[in-house]
């Protein structure tokens, strides 16, 4: 890159270290999906999620949707959540977050049913993952989000050994 171009660039860049930073400060942000998605009165149309399961596309019951088609409403983006007690039993700790979420989700006028897509973080992602997903069907409904789940040798804050992230169609 330029020296010209990475100056110009430079206050992009700006802008999304801020919005990360606002994210792992546990932050909520929200957005219209489009401007057809509101009624006349400004609030948003109920959202209407499907799961798509194509021929081709492995699809195990095991609590995910490979993908969600969401139409309507706006979406929320909740950041990064681990539990309150890092020192608990896993399966405590993966309520606490999730408790977190929903939490979140109802701030926003939301529940897990809106919710599209989960990303999770594990510090022993082998080793917790059963636990995870025996615990997010206690709050999961169909059609499940789409889900990913990605092992890290650490995470932001010492201790922590599990973080979800979500994101809703409300």
């Amino acid at each position: 890159m330029t020296e010209r171009a990475n100056k110009t660039m430079l206050p992009v860049r700006r802008d999304l270290i801020g919005a990360t930073l606002l994210g792992a400060a546990g932050g909520v942000l929200t957005g219209q999906l489009s401007p057809a998605s509101a009624t006349e009165s400004g609030k948003s149309q109920t959202p209407v999620l499907k799961a798509l399961r194509p021929a081709g596309v492995p699809s195990a019951d095991a609590g995910y949707s490979p993908a969600i088609l969401a139409s309507g409403g706006q979406l929320l983006f909740i950041s990064g959540q681990g539990p309150e007690d890092y020192n608990a039993d896993m399966e405590t700790q993966i309520r606490q977050t999730f408790d977190r979420i929903g939490l979140l989700l109802e701030a926003a006028g939301g529940s897990f049913a809106n919710v599209v897509i989960l990303r999770s973080y594990w510090v022993h992602m082998l080793r917790d993952l059963p636990t995870y997903r025996k615990v997010r069907r206690d709050y999961l409904v169909e059609p499940y989000p789409a889900s990913t789940a990605v092992g890290t040798p650490e995470l932001a804050i010492p201790g922590l050994e599990l973080e979800i992230e979500a994101i809703a169609v409300i």
